[in-house]
């Protein structure tokens, strides 16, 4: 993975933390996960500005992406309700690049090598392994499982749907644009009927996610769309994931929760990954 690529990946993952940090902190999830969609779309129209319109032939995977992306929150929404945010984010994260490799290897022909892989087994056992991190951890749901791997499953499918489109596009900001603007209409109307009036308090109750964290969300997974473009897609979905080392940092230092040996070592092993993927030819 070229250095540029790396680099930019590392620092989509920060930005990932930090609005993932500002969302954990807003009393209404739904009114905030609104808020960052429609923060973005300043964004997404001023690539559009500045790209145009991404290549006719990626205009399905611009669809199927917006749906994608509204399905990834239905099921993490699901996931939530049936066990704790501590379980099910890092099964729903970390298994997502193992699948995305395998899914990426028969549907796309993109075969990682044997360096790679390992990197990517890696990072997803160092994120998994957080699941274990919690003192006094309760025993996992059935049902929290199954939503865990079925979160993880639709983020496969839409890095592996971004990326294929991102390529076509002829310019990943002018498909994540596209993309971004059209999730944001369709994810309104969703809300409208499962969680009523989640939009008008996404403006009001939610400025911090609207002003900052969409914003910053925008950026994060562009950055990521373009690596998609530059690199193998299970490799760039596998870097990302650093962004849980970031979440465990800004946990810790900003906002007060108690690190532990656990959570010491699933660090230690997910950037132990992450070395190995930057070794990797």
């Amino acid at each position: 993975m070229p250095l540029q690529v790396f680099a930019a990946v590392i620092f989509a993952a920060l930005l990932h933390a930090v609005w993932n940090a500002l969302l954990k902190t807003e009393t209404d999830k739904h009114a905030g996960a609104v808020a960052v969609a429609i923060g973005g779309v300043p964004l997404a129209l001023a690539c559009l500005l500045y790209a145009g319109l991404p290549a006719r032939a990626s205009w399905p995977l611009v669809a199927s992406s917006a749906v994608i992306h509204v399905f990834y929150y239905l099921c993490l929404l699901n996931a939530y309700r049936a066990a704790d945010f501590t379980q099910v984010y890092p099964i729903a994260r970390g298994a997502a690049p193992v699948l995305t490799a395998v899914f990426g290897t028969v549907i796309l022909g993109e075969v990682l090598s044997p360096v790679q892989s390992a990197a990517v087994l890696t990072i997803a056992c160092g994120v998994m392994s957080l699941v274990f991190a919690g003192r006094g951890a309760k025993a996992m749901t059935r049902a929290g499982l199954g939503w865990a791997f079925a979160t993880s499953a639709v983020i496969a499918t839409y890095s592996l749907n971004d990326g294929a489109g991102a390529r076509l596009a002829g310019n990943s900001f002018a498909f994540y644009g596209a993309s971004a603007t059209l999730n944001c209409v369709l994810l309104c109307l969703v809300m409208r009927f499962l969680k009523p009036g989640s939009i008008g308090r996404s403006l009001t109750l939610g400025r911090r996610a609207l002003l900052v964290g969409g914003p910053v969300s925008f950026v994060a997974y562009a950055l990521v769309t373009w690596a998609f473009s530059q690199a193998p897609i299970a490799a760039v979905s596998a870097l990302r994931e650093v962004s849980i080392v970031f979440a465990v940092l800004i946990g810790t230092l900003v906002l007060k929760e108690r690190m532990n040996w656990r959570r010491i070592v699933s660090t230690l092993v997910t950037l132990g990954g992450v070395v190995l993927l930057r070794a990797a030819r």
